[in-house]
């Protein structure tokens, strides 16, 4: 399908400079307000995963939708702290000796992923158990996610204590349990994976405080089943009396972001080759890893419009290929073409590979028009090596 851009942000993005990612902030609160009518409907809280989506200039304008962030390492649990500013809660697979009083200090929440780091920090944990509350993640050996890279509970994962790992005696100090187990699913999902991990772990919810349902919920995306979320947290809320957590990412910024790119070259070899100067290897990763097929304004699948291109890096990979696409018009050198949904999973995960420049980052404003809001240059190159 021939995806359009709104009139207004087309002839905004004509001044933006390329490459760049572009969040638009009335799309962003859109999401928000869908995320924080759960919140109000069913009581829980909801927590903006970092490691998805972490441009931390918007963070005055999420934290006043949502509850917290979710960290996954110390920088993330720094930034939150610093930068969001509400409840913070941090899981590693595992916390090294020489990070762990920051990680202490930085997180409100922190999750464990075994027993045996649990014991390793446990005297210093409970040292603060006043101020802070403390998880054990587990795994409820359900698997909802086809692709085995983003599925957390595929055979031999090192991601929670499996049923059969896990050691009741241990609890003194655990206030909450956490499991992960979904990405980019429905809530179907989600009541699926509630029931296997209450069939596995139920029995100890009587000593909890709090539970925390992870995050890959796709709350924001169109044709969503809210309704069933809401009345899956209802029901289990009801149940045990438990604090329930749900911490999305891609869901906070789902389709509210952009990557503008402009054609630097025109190749031929067996098909028309168009050069641009975004990256799949650097500015947009999962492109490779997932691998997807972003979606770009007013192209279609090859052979679909009269004229077909391949889209390619600027860098010296090989395989820096974004896809095939047909354009109405024929491409030339300075054509501009604007990718979607590029907020999440974009701007935390891109490199500088070949020496590339990172994107601009830019905010199209709720009131209209576009901010800069940072530029890229060699020190930020230079920053990362030796």
């Amino acid at each position: 399908m021939e995806l359009k851009l709104s009139s207004e942000l087309a002839e905004d993005l004509k001044s933006a400079p390329t490459p760049c990612y572009v969040v638009d902030e009335r799309l962003l609160i859109k999401n928000l307000l869908l995320l924080e009518s759960l919140r109000v409907r069913t009581g829980c809280k909801v927590l903006l995963a970092l490691k998805a989506f972490a441009a931390f200039s918007l963070f005055p304008l999420i934290r006043n939708y949502l509850d917290g962030v979710a960290a996954s390492s110390l920088d993330e649990a720094r930034l939150g702290r610093e930068e969001f500013a509400k409840e913070t809660h941090i899981f590693s697979p595992a916390y090294s000796e020489r990070e762990f009083g920051q990680i202490l200090s930085l997180g409100d929440h922190i999750v464990f992923n075994s027993f045996s780091q649990w014991k390793l920090f446990r005297t210093s944990a409970l040292a603060m158990r006043e101020q802070k509350r403390f998880a054990i993640r587990v795994n409820p050996e359900h698997s909802e996610v086809k692709t085995a890279l983003y599925d957390p509970c595929a055979p031999f994962s090192r991601l929670g204590v499996t049923r059969a790992n896990f050691e009741p005696e241990q609890l003194e100090g655990i206030s909450g349990l956490h499991f992960h187990t979904l990405c980019e699913l429905n809530s179907d999902s989600l009541v699926r994976t509630i029931e296997a991990f209450e069939s596995k772990f139920g029995e100890f919810l009587p000593r909890m405080e709090w539970v925390n349902f992870g995050g890959g919920h796709h709350i924001t995306r169109p044709g969503y089943a809210i309704d069933l979320l809401c009345s899956a947290i209802d029901r289990f809320k009801a149940k045990y009396g438990l604090e329930v957590y749900l911490e999305p990412g891609e869901a906070v910024a789902l389709n509210c972001g952009f990557l503008a790119a402009s054609v630097l070259d025109i190749v031929q070899n067996g098909m028309n080759i168009a050069i641009l100067d975004a990256s799949a290897a650097t500015h947009m990763p999962d492109v490779l890893e997932m691998p997807y097929r972003p979606e770009i304004a007013g192209a279609a699948p090859p052979g679909v419009l009269p004229y077909t291109y391949r889209l390619g890096g600027p860098t010296c990979l090989a395989g820096d290929i974004i896809g095939d696409y047909s354009f109405q018009e024929p491409l030339s050198v300075g054509s501009k073409l604007v990718f979607f949904d590029m907020a999440h999973y974009t701007m935390v995960k891109n490199n500088t590979f070949n020496g590339v420049r990172l994107p601009s980052i830019l905010v199209r404003k709720k009131e209209g028009g576009l901010k800069m809001v940072r530029e890229f240059d060699y020190e930020d190159y230079l920053g990362r090596l030796s």
